[in-house]
């Protein structure tokens, strides 16, 4: 196995084993010959390149740089789960490097300190490992912003990411719904390929968001063993160490267990900006969808009915732990901003937002898009 960077067996996770355990716990993917996963490969790569000339022509948005037709400084690859796992940890490791730092330096002064000698690198590995495997069943694209380049996983040379797609999870569900395998393909490319868009047509902003997470992670004022006690207590729910009738309030999420005052500021700003980006890529996707994806109205019924109940109990507390469910009112609150937006201001006026952080929207305009309008549109118009 390709290790994760440097010393992926040192500190406070062993990034390593978080990799191994993984990918041995995850499910197996649907049964497909193999001529069959050749040809999802194939089709796959033909949508996410068809998909780059119907997003920027209906966003009007192109990587700087670069005419119309020009090529996005960023790879497609087409992965498994296992693929998924890995790309994941070396970001996971990449954003979160400072943190971990920050808590180990902390370690032996900190009331945790002794639950972290006990749980270890190791043990924290294996624990990251079996929630990583239960999201890499789930997940069916992404764009990785900060994705660091790797021997089997390429990045943009210039600082751009990668786009993913995990090929088995598009196939369990398009199954699942029972839909057109063809149209669901492209419906799923044409999301992905927008965040892909948004990434490279607006150079400033993976360096904006980087930032903000970092001075998020800065800002952290956490007990170490609070951290690794939420990591054990999702890992009990998968793995069945948690009674599932437990009375009480929900488990905070591990994002809820880090914020200062000054965190949730930050936090505020990157629902804001995540809404925005969501949204976006759900809008452009069913703008899209009409002229390319003839069964598109029947894919985004099903996939909504399936996004809104989940699969089960354990899904919905996993969701809640993880931060899952904030994501989905994400894609709601960020799609409604921007309809409400291009409705009155036109696709050139919705671009604005991209001009500057300061005409990014804030959490509070995200549900009320009439004043982000009035902000930015009425003042510079003025």
């Amino acid at each position: 196995m390709t290790s994760i960077g440097g010393a992926g067996t040192s500190g406070m996770v062993d990034w390593n084993l978080a990799v191994a355990t993984a990918t041995r716990l995850v499910r197996p993917g649907p049964e497909v010959s193999r001529d069959e996963a050749r040809e999802v490969v194939a089709e796959l790569r033909r949508h996410a390149k068809a998909s780059e000339e119907h997003v920027r022509a209906y966003t009007r948005m192109f990587p700087e740089g670069t005419d119309p037709g020009g090529i996005a400084d960023t790879p497609v690859l087409v992965v498994d789960r296992a693929g998924w796992i890995k790309a994941n940890v070396a970001g996971f490791r990449e954003l979160l490097t400072p943190l971990l730092g920050k808590m180990q330096e902390r370690r032996s002064t900190t009331p945790g300190s002794g639950v972290l000698g006990a749980v270890g690198g190791k043990v924290t590995g294996v624990e990251l490992g079996i929630l990583l495997s239960f999201l890499a069943s789930r997940i069916l694209g992404q764009y990785e912003t900060f994705a660091p380049a790797g021997r089997d996983l390429p990045a943009g040379a210039h600082g751009g990411g990668r786009l993913l797609l995990v090929a088995p999870n598009i196939v369990h569900v398009e199954r699942e719904l029972e839909v057109s395998p063809h149209d669901f393909r492209l419906w799923v490319c044409l999301h992905e390929e927008t965040h892909r868009t948004q990434f490279t047509a607006v150079p400033w902003l993976r360096d904006h968001l980087q930032g903000e997470i970092q001075s998020f992670l800065a800002a952290t004022d956490v007990d170490p063993g609070t951290v690794v006690e939420r990591l054990r207590e999702a890992a009990q729910t998968l793995t069945g160490g948690r009674p599932e009738g437990e009375e009480g309030e929900p488990s905070p999420s591990l994002v809820e267990l880090v914020q200062t005052p000054e965190q949730r500021e930050i936090l505020g700003r990157l629902t804001a900006v995540m809404s925005l980006l969501e949204g976006h890529a759900d809008y452009v996707m069913d703008g899209v969808g009409p002229q390319v994806v003839p069964s598109v109205a029947e894919i985004r019924e099903k996939f909504q009915a399936r996004r809104a109940r989940g699969a089960s109990r354990l899904d919905l507390a996993l969701r809640r732990l993880l931060g899952l469910d904030a994501k989905l009112r994400q894609y709601r609150d960020g799609e409604r901003f921007v309809r409400a937006v291009v409705g009155q201001v036109g696709m050139d006026g919705f671009n604005r937002v991209w001009t500057s952080p300061n005409t990014l929207p804030t959490k509070s305009e995200i549900a009320a898009p009439a004043d982000w309008i009035a902000r930015v549109h009425r003042k510079a118009d003025s």
